[in-house]
């Protein structure tokens, strides 16, 4: 029996809190970096397709600029912290006081870059903290990368290691969103969790869950 067969729904809601307990945190602290409300809610924790995890980020062609970072510590994973390429632009736009900034400015490029890895830093260590203090494990993240591509080539650069062993991930996806703003520009992008498949375990072990039950 594999790992993911020995998944139940009570392995999932655990899940499901933890990533509640982390979206808590970051929305805080992003909420605090441009002094506005921001939302993150984790509305879905599921084992999913590569594919369909691709799909859930706006398909494997769509172009996004993302944040990949490795988890280290106690357990290893991915985070990926994605937001559609005109939300992404609108971020960094507020986040510089510029409203004339693209990722294609001359000699902005760079600061645009280094303001989105500062995000990305910001969410993921607030989402670690939070992670760390909820299991007791020491956990802490790599430093970002960034990247503008097409989702697949994004997802697919995470999933290496973990597509040696699977062709399913444990999916812990939270929405970011300003539910007090009505405009279309914004922000309402994607946060990925994706521990490593051994890393589970050491997750309901710490918390004194075993993972041998069936529903």
């Amino acid at each position: 029996m594999t790992f993911f067969q020995r998944i139940n729904s009570t392995h999932l809601d655990i899940l499901k809190e933890i990533g509640n307990i982390g979206a808590g945190h970051s929305a805080t602290a992003l909420s605090k970096l441009l002094n506005r409300k921001i939302d993150m809610q984790v509305p879905n924790v599921k084992i999913v397709s590569f594919d369909e995890m691709m799909e859930s980020a706006g398909g494997s062609d769509n172009v996004v600029a993302a944040i990949f970072l490795r988890i280290e510590g106690d357990l290893t994973g991915n985070m990926f912290f994605i937001l559609q390429l005109p939300q992404a632009t609108k971020l960094i736009q507020d986040l510089l006081g510029d409203e004339h900034f693209t990722f294609e400015s001359e000699g902005k490029h760079e600061m645009g870059i280094s303001a989105f890895q500062e995000v990305g830093n910001i969410l993921s260590g607030s989402y670690l903290t939070s992670l760390s203090d909820f299991t007791g494990l020491n956990l802490y993240p790599s430093v970002p990368g960034f990247s503008i591509d097409m989702v697949g080539a994004i997802i697919g650069y995470g999933l290496l290691e973990l597509s040696q062993v699977s062709d399913f991930a444990i999916v812990i996806e939270t929405a970011i969103n300003e539910s007090e703003n009505l405009e279309n520009n914004n922000i309402n992008g994607h946060f990925l969790l994706l521990p490593d498949p051994d890393s589970f375990e050491k997750v309901f072990l710490a918390l004194g869950v075993q993972t041998n039950d069936r529903d």
